[in-house]
């Protein structure tokens, strides 16, 4: 599933992670102090924050640019250089240009919040008696918002080619690898399916998952000092009372009661969705057989095995309840819980309505970190029974063990 596309995935994953603590340890205790002295001086901080494109091209950011690609720079070379893969620019080249893209919508999303203060207070101060702020004052607001949204949604388009083309080179190396073996493979129960469709279907969903865990910890390193930045205007929580930075506090707890929610809620659901593979690809390939050879389907065999495949399903069901219960719960309560914090601040008139409203943007954007596996959940069992089916298929073939459930499943 790696080594294909990846140079020693174990030793390459392991050094990315080493690599990236490193380039974050300097980039925060010394990466200012670097800039300033190579004529990149520091922006005006969260304090009074620039409004519009300017913001992406401060001195600050090109620097930021600079110290990310010299880092990267170091680090595929020494790869080139001591490990070399047929898919070394894809694997590792792709992948940091993916992430820094991603960087690059997670600080949209913030320079649209250092929108939403100055025109959401041009909003309340237009509908207030005798107001002075002119249409073309909130029609220039707006034309500043397109601005950001269209080179946004320009990035966008052109990213999703690259990721398009990204996970097509990854299913092909995976697809190169697997057909290579295909003499030890062919009679593997659901092989053809696994190389076929399982391939695909892992590119794609590692990629979009793993994508969605970077910007979440993006988004959690850009928002949270806007977010503390933004509590100074909160006088207290309901019930807790007065607590240092209450936004911050009030999103880790609400996001982690969430995850832990729904992640004992689904417990249960990689396996059973792994032996919902196991019995449908059975069943299919007793079909396919059945097209060429008339003493094969016959409909005993065929409802055997279709009874395997409504056992389990309804076994999914049943467990799909009670975690879509959890989650649509909690996701409603979600949609009024920033509000519900703030009551107290609203009503002794302590915020504006621009800042209420950036406190409701970074608030969700932070919150919205924190829950990757609410969100995501239902992907990832999707993604560990692919994985189970996989590296089951590599066991068979490599002459490894069998996982437990495999075993099981064999045996039944």
């Amino acid at each position: 599933m790696f080594h294909s596309f990846f140079p020693k995935p174990k030793l390459f994953f392991a050094t990315a992670l080493i690599w990236t603590v490193i380039a974050v340890a300097v980039w925060y205790s010394a990466g200012a102090r670097i800039g300033s002295a190579l004529g990149f001086p520091p922006g005006p901080g969260e304090a009074h924050p620039i409004i519009g494109l300017r913001y992406f091209v401060t001195p600050d950011f090109l620097w930021f640019y600079l110290y990310c690609f010299a880092f990267f720079a170091v680090f595929f070379a020494a790869w080139a250089s001591l490990s070399p893969h047929r898919y070394q620019w894809w694997s590792i080249g792709g992948s940091a240009l993916i992430i820094f893209v991603d960087y690059y919508s997670v600080q949209v999303s913030v320079a649209i919040n250092n929108w939403r203060g100055p025109f959401f207070d041009a909003v309340q101060q237009a509908l207030s008696p005798n107001s002075k702020v002119t249409a073309a004052e909130l029609y220039g607001f707006l034309l500043i918002f397109a601005e950001i949204a269209f080179v946004a949604v320009f990035v966008y388009v052109l990213t999703r080619f690259f990721t398009s083309h990204y996970v097509f080179r990854w299913r092909t190396a995976m697809n190169d690898y697997y057909v290579s073996r295909w003499d030890e493979v062919r009679t593997i129960e659901g092989a053809s399916q696994r190389v076929q469709e399982d391939t695909m279907r892992f590119a794609t969903i590692v990629e979009s998952l793993g994508l969605s865990m970077i910007d979440s910890i993006m988004t959690l390193f850009a928002f949270l000092p806007v977010l503390a930045a933004l509590s100074t205007n909160i006088t207290a929580l309901p019930v807790i009372g007065e607590i240092p930075e209450p936004l911050v506090a009030a999103a880790i707890f609400w996001s982690l009661f969430g995850t832990a929610l729904l992640a004992l809620a689904g417990v249960r659901l990689p396996g059973i969705e792994f032996l919902n593979q196991r019995v449908e690809a059975a069943y299919r390939k007793e079909l396919v057989y059945g097209e060429d050879d008339p003493g094969r389907a016959d409909p005993l065999t065929t409802r055997a095995l279709f009874d395997n495949v409504r056992r389990n399903y309804f076994r999914l069901y049943l467990h799909f309840v009670y975690f879509n219960f959890f989650r649509s719960m909690y996701g409603q309560a979600d949609n009024i819980f920033a509000v519900t914090i703030l009551i107290p601040t609203i009503a002794v008139g302590k915020i504006t309505f621009g800042i209420f409203q950036q406190i409701l943007g970074a608030f969700g954007q932070v919150s919205s970190s924190f829950q990757y596996l609410v969100y995501s959940w239902s992907t990832i069992v999707e993604l560990l029974s692919i994985h189970k089916r996989l590296k089951a298929f590599e066991a068979q073939f490599e002459g490894r063990e069998q996982a437990a459930i495999e075993r099981a499943q064999a045996a039944e």
